[in-house]
């Protein structure tokens, strides 16, 4: 008889959820981008400052994009923890992931309200 030590129940719950939130709010977002593009008078440079001028789609941008750089790491690191065994490699693989990540939202930040 084998015994299995158990490490926690749901571990992989969260992620799930998580993934399937962050998926949601990246197709909300989507249909809601599209409407507004779609609202737009011209498709010109201005009016697309202009759909950005205000805070909400500022926002709104900024959460989508959160959404998709959690969304990408929640997939990576489970892909690392699966198939990376030797763990120095799967921790330097990871922090190099974070840090890009990081630094995505960052730059994201600073596109968005640098308009």
């Amino acid at each position: 008889m084998q015994k299995r030590i158990v490490v926690g129940a749901h571990y992989g719950l969260r992620d799930w959820i998580a993934q399937r939130v962050t998926a949601t709010v990246m197709a909300l977002y989507s249909v809601f981008f599209v409407i507004n593009l779609l609202c737009l008078p011209a498709f010109t440079s201005d009016a697309w400052r202009a759909m950005f001028a205000g805070g909400f789609m500022r926002f709104a941008t900024f959460l989508f994009w959160l959404s998709l750089f959690f969304h990408a790491w929640v997939g990576v690191r489970d892909i690392f923890m699966d198939y990376v065994k030797p763990v120095g490699v799967r921790l330097a693989l990871h922090s190099v992931v974070a840090l890009l990540l990081i630094g995505y939202a960052g730059w994201a930040a600073q596109i968005l309200w640098r308009l």
